[in-house]
């Protein structure tokens, strides 16, 4: 039993940099798999044809959404049972991880009814062309109705990251897209026997995966993370702890599902110029998730941290812990900007760029790169927000970076003909937004009593 205190006072008490460093650094790594997935995923899709990558472009705001439901019900059930730990409450931490649990499994069954239903007509939304209609609807059928994998993995992932455990959660995650890369050009192209299933190949590799990582991640949490501790038989629907999750999590939710939107749009806009111009796109968000994904570990490391010192009321360890995590994101972000802005042209041939998506890619990649100067304290303000319990500040945040800003702006300046303008629209809205989301850090410090008063 003397682990249990050990890990409580873990969060609490080690030194802030070497806690962020022993909980960040297993999630960036696990984050850099998944991004080197999303990747290998979209280039072996490339393979196919340059209508392939269109499609998978065009699934991502709608796979998206339910990526941003899981992770989005994960941020409140991180936030909630990370305050209890604070607070030394098991008997609610365990309430909260078995409610988390339910409202995942409801998202599924919404995402089921969805994948069933929804997906081509979802696609017809955005192109005449049958052939990328085609290559969507059954990536995304798949992806969909086989998504119950996706939401165990997360949910028991979040379990582990609370109690300070995201050494476990790294080996989930690695799991999960190691198998995934692995079986990608297996199933797309019919290797060592299997059949070739093309664009339905890329969707059984991402389940697949997926569904191994969350067999993986449940047997973790049942052996080593004793602090949660799961009955399901004796779970019932409890609705006021439930709507303490939806609480923090459905701005999360919201924030995520605003950029799906963003996406679509955009991807209708672009498509106005050149179905070309919307393969860029897709390219670019998967060639970034290079520089986010990290970013994201990062915050993924951070958040239990804040939130278990916002329990515990040590305002001085919050407010060393962000720095730091802002000091590392704007780091990271800067790497990813010379990056983009030195070898736009090599990132592209991974996906075997033709010469029309090099002339729109290059100058896109440079363009759109310009936002990731300050889009590193952006993710870090909304994060802390979240951890202690204004999520909506960080909805706010991502509705005017996109909804305001971001869509006008595009809007306004692909009216003047020229696509390479259309670019210039990100590091406008991610300048907007720094400014916003430091405006209401700072509000969410003072409204919990979390500021730090000067000697």
């Amino acid at each position: 039993m003397a682990e249990i205190p050990a890990k409580e006072n873990k969060m609490g008490t080690m030194p802030e940099n070497r806690l962020l460093s022993s909980m960040a650094v297993p999630m960036m790594i696990s984050m850099l798999v998944q991004a080197l997935y999303n990747v290998v995923d979209s280039v072996f899709v490339a393979r196919i044809s340059e209508n392939a990558l269109t499609a998978v472009s065009m699934a991502f705001p709608l796979q998206n959404i339910m990526i941003s439901v899981s992770v989005g019900f994960g941020v409140g059930i991180n936030a909630l049972l990370s305050r209890a730990l604070g607070q030394k409450n098991p008997d609610r931490a365990n309430k909260v991880a078995a409610q988390g649990l339910l409202l995942e499994a409801a998202s599924y069954c919404v995402m089921l009814l969805i994948g069933l239903f929804g997906v081509e007509g979802y696609m017809r939304t955005q192109t005449d062309i049958e052939e990328i209609v085609r290559y969507g609807t059954v990536y995304l059928r798949i992806c969909m109705v086989f998504s119950f994998g996706v939401f165990t993995q997360v949910t028991f992932e979040r379990f582990m990251q609370a109690t300070g455990r995201t050494v476990y959660s790294m080996v989930t995650q690695l799991t999960g897209a190691i198998i995934n890369i692995i079986f990608d050009p297996i199933l797309i192209f019919g290797l060592l026997g299997f059949p070739r299933l093309g664009m339905a190949g890329a969707a059984v590799a991402t389940v697949f995966g997926q569904c191994v990582g969350a067999v993986v991640a449940v047997l973790l949490n049942h052996r080593r993370n004793p602090e949660v501790s799961l009955n399901l038989r004796r779970v019932r629907p409890d609705f006021h702890m439930q709507g303490e999750i939806c609480a923090i999590s459905l701005p999360s939710i919201v924030m995520a599902s605003i950029s799906s939107l963003t996406t679509y749009i955009l991807d209708l806009i672009l498509i106005r110029f050149s179905s070309t111009a919307v393969a860029v796109f897709g390219a670019y968000f998967k060639l970034q998730s290079f520089v986010f994904m990290p970013v994201f570990g990062l915050n993924n490391g951070m958040v239990p941290i804040v939130a278990y010192n916002y329990g515990a009321q040590k305002p001085e360890r919050i407010h060393r812990t962000f720095r730091l995590a802002m000091l590392y994101a704007v780091c990271i972000m800067l790497l990813g900007l010379l990056a983009f802005q030195l070898f736009p042209e090599a990132l592209l041939r991974f996906f075997d760029a033709s010469p029309d998506m090099l002339a729109i890619g290059v100058p896109a990649l440079r363009s759109i790169s310009l936002a990731f100067i300050f889009a590193g304290v952006c993710i870090i303000s909304s994060s802390t927000c979240q951890a202690l319990g204004y999520s909506v500040y960080g909805m706010l945040i991502s509705f005017a970076r996109q909804i305001v800003v971001l869509i006008p702006s595009a809007l306004l300046l692909a009216s003047t003909g020229v696509l390479q303008n259309v670019w210039f629209a990100f590091p406008i809205a991610e300048t907007a937004s720094v400014i916003i989301s430091l405006f209401f850090l700072r509000t969410a410090l003072r409204k919990t009593g979390m500021t730090v008063r000067k000697a």
